[in-house]
């Protein structure tokens, strides 16, 4: 799986977004709270004035799908991250690839809150965007180096540093 930042012109099917909303919904929770709620956004100028938040999240103004993560308010950190990998996973695992573009700064979030009529009480900072991957390149010249780093440099067995079983 990988952060998909070039998507096709094409949207995804109702029946693809009922079934990441599914894998969501089922994500582990803190204490079992689930503190989320899901806003689907397909309308493109919502989507796009999203991207144009920040220069380095650009990227996600062609994705044709956004799911904007809400939470009941600060801690859920744990939580957060747990979704924003769910939706990703079951985006590639259904064939589709997704990315995540996080708002920043205070008047930016507030900005989407007041686009998307959040309530103000409620925490939210991203929006991870799917789509079909036209490519899985990433476009951005100073993006982050690609692949995976090799298993023998951060797994040990038995003891810190011992790299056979």
């Amino acid at each position: 799986m990988s952060q998909i930042r070039q998507y096709r012109d094409e949207p995804v099917p109702d029946d693809v977004v009922e079934a990441l909303l599914e894998v969501a919904r089922w994500t582990g929770s803190s204490r079992n709270i689930q503190p989320w709620h899901f806003i689907v956004v397909r309308d493109r100028e919502h989507l796009r004035k999203m991207a144009s938040l920040r220069p380095n999240i650009r990227w996600a103004g062609d994705a044709p799908l956004g799911i904007v993560i809400v939470l009941d308010g600060a801690g859920h950190d744990y939580d957060e991250g747990r979704l924003t990998e769910r939706l990703l996973t079951g985006a590639t695992m259904l064939g589709y690839g997704g990315g995540v573009a996080w708002f920043g700064e205070e008047d930016k979030v507030r900005a989407v809150k007041e686009m998307l009529g959040i309530p103000a009480d409620k925490v939210t900072r991203q929006v991870g965007r799917i789509g079909g991957p036209r490519s899985k390149d990433d476009p951005r010249a100073d993006g982050p180096r690609r692949g995976r780093k090799p298993l023998a440099e951060f797994v040990s067995y038995e003891r810190w540093g011992k790299r056979t079983k």
